[in-house]
């Protein structure tokens, strides 16, 4: 299987030099600092203190890297647009791209039955830009459950986590999935299979989207997020206004906002990948993780004044630092 990984970042980087130890034909699309420390020094993982190095190709033109089964999304939302047409050049004609990206991708709706089935969204998708270069029939969603961070460019530090749910976006078995799963599996990936891929995208979703613009606005830590009463109140009714819109259109959550923060509480002080983003002066990912949800409720007739308000609070933020 020939692997090519768009988004050399920290979950880029970690699963190009797993799928390379594995023996996969990896190419990485990169460009500026990451692709020259890529051809300087191999794309790096470390794990445990100890550097792991894979020797792939490297290039920011895809007709260099040529075309391949797998092509594997590891970018920021706001940045697929401008990378699109670049993954369109590298699939081969039965090609699959793997999302593992955060929040609600373009192809979300497409082939999950009920009242927004096969909807589009704007906020991530304006225009459809997306779905031209990478058509929803062309797509595996995935899940990531582990925890990596950029030690420097194209070297990534991985903390924790090994786990991959992957699914088709119509919850079907089929004989792509089957080969993703097993190269996957082959690299030492804790994979799970799901029913309904979208059910864990909204899962993992409604835990971040409020940590994440929260820890920006405020530049806390997890831990002081929710040792604050006001702050954590906040927080629980915009995942509450979350539920309500998930049960809407099919992906209801069982779990209670609170428990969900004990789960958080668990995994320690820690500094979020958006309060990073806005302390390195990168552009943050407020439409995947916010306004998308905003613009499902919309549809769907539900009130969320509170999400409105984390919605139009980071953006502001984003503005004024010129984080956009």
């Amino acid at each position: 299987m020939r692997i090519a990984i768009v988004g050399a970042g920290a979950i880029g980087a970690w699963l190009g030099v797993r799928l390379a130890d594995a023996g996969f034909e990896v190419s990485v699309l990169a460009r500026g600092q990451t692709l020259a420390a890529i051809k300087q020094h191999g794309l790096r993982l470390v794990v445990d203190g100890k550097t792991r190095i894979a020797n792939v190709k490297a290039s920011d033109r895809a007709a260099e890297l040529g075309v391949h089964d797998l092509v594997i999304l590891a970018v920021k939302g706001h940045a697929l647009s401008s990378v699109a047409p670049a993954v369109s050049a590298l699939l081969d004609t039965d090609g699959v791209v793997l999302t593992a990206m955060n929040g609600i991708p373009w192809w979300f709706f497409h082939g999950l039955k009920g009242e927004l089935e096969n909807a589009t969204l704007q906020s991530v998708d304006e225009e459809g830009v997306i779905s031209r270069s990478c058509p929803p029939s062309r797509v595996l969603g995935c899940v990531v459950h582990a925890a990596c961070s950029v030690a420097e460019p194209g070297c990534s530090i991985h903390k924790s986590g090994n786990g991959l749910i992957v699914g088709e976006p119509d919850g079907s078995a089929s004989s792509r999935l089957d080969a993703v799963v097993a190269a996957l599996r082959n690299a030492h990936f804790d994979v799970t299979v799901s029913p309904r891929i979208q059910q864990d995208i909204w899962y993992k979703l409604w835990g971040n989207m409020t940590m994440n613009p929260i820890s920006a606005l405020t530049g806390a830590t997890s831990d002081k997020i929710l040792d604050d009463p006001l702050v954590k109140s906040f927080m629980l009714r915009v995942m509450a206004e979350a539920a309500d819109i998930g049960a809407r259109f099919g992906c209801p959550i069982a779990e209670s906002p609170e428990d969900r923060t004990r789960v958080t509480r668990k995994l320690g002080a820690f500094k979020t990948s958006m309060l990073q983003d806005v302390e390195a002066g990168r552009a943050l990912e407020i439409d995947a993780l916010v306004a998308a949800p905003r613009e499902i409720a919309l549809r769907l007739g539900v009130a969320t004044p509170n999400m409105d308000a984390l919605h139009g609070l980071v953006r502001l933020l984003a503005t004024m630092k010129n984080l956009k």
